[in-house]
């Protein structure tokens, strides 16, 4: 009688440990790490350049956290905001196998709608989402490769400044809900982010980073 008590007992929690973990009203405080890869489509550099000197930025990882908010049962608005991300920044095109010429740091903060599947007391939730992102660009630091083929010399070397950009973002993704506070998610975002390169000589190039993030993340609710 004992051991059947126990197990009622058990499989009461096991299908109430999620309950109403995502429901209306709802804050969930979520931590964790993302990997931004930009899908790079760079323009040549201006004259005076190598024709076909292109650039490429490599992908980077970072903390991330944030705070999700619903105001439904399947409506949720969720803030993101990165620790920066160190991108190496590498010559492509005419100017491939130069190696490093930079690095830039890249800070995103996205705020976006979500749409979550099933029930309120569901233990797993899908979710497609849509929004901003602003990637703020900063402390571009410039190698001695990269004033060998602007014109740059010890000096006076050549540095990068790249503009932080607002662009649109839509994710797919889902929670796990671990117990009625706790739980886990994982998702997967797509930027389309252009910005402007410009090196102190002068000369400029354009590119689309479109970046593709993956992040997990755990979150508390209160």
């Amino acid at each position: 009688m004992k051991t059947k008590f126990l197990l009622a007992a058990a499989a009461t929690l096991l299908a109430s440990s999620g309950a109403f973990a995502q429901s209306a009203g709802s804050f969930i405080v979520h931590a964790g790490g993302a990997q931004v890869s930009p899908d790079v489509d760079s323009s040549d550099l201006t004259v005076p350049s190598l024709v076909g000197t292109k650039f490429d930025v490599k992908k980077a990882s970072a903390f991330v956290g944030g705070v999700t908010y619903f105001t439904g049962d399947h409506l949720s608005f969720d803030l993101s905001v990165a620790a920066p991300f160190k991108h190496d920044v590498l010559g492509a095109g005419a100017i491939a196998g130069t190696g490093r010429l930079a690095t830039v740091k890249s800070q995103p903060i996205s705020l976006l709608a979500q749409y979550r599947f099933g029930n309120a007391s569901s233990a797993l939730r899908p979710f497609v989402g849509a929004g901003v992102t602003y990637h703020h660009l900063s402390r571009s630091k410039a190698t001695a490769a990269l004033s060998g083929i602007s014109g740059g010399s010890a000096s006076m070397p050549t540095t990068l400044a790249m503009k932080s950009r607002l662009g649109p973002t839509v994710e797919v993704g889902a929670a796990y809900n671990v117990t009625r506070d706790w739980s886990a998610s994982l998702s997967v975002g797509k930027t389309l982010l252009k910005t402007t390169g410009t090196l102190s000589t002068g000369q400029t190039f354009e590119t689309s980073l479109d970046p593709v993030t993956i992040k997990f993340a755990i979150g508390y609710r209160f």
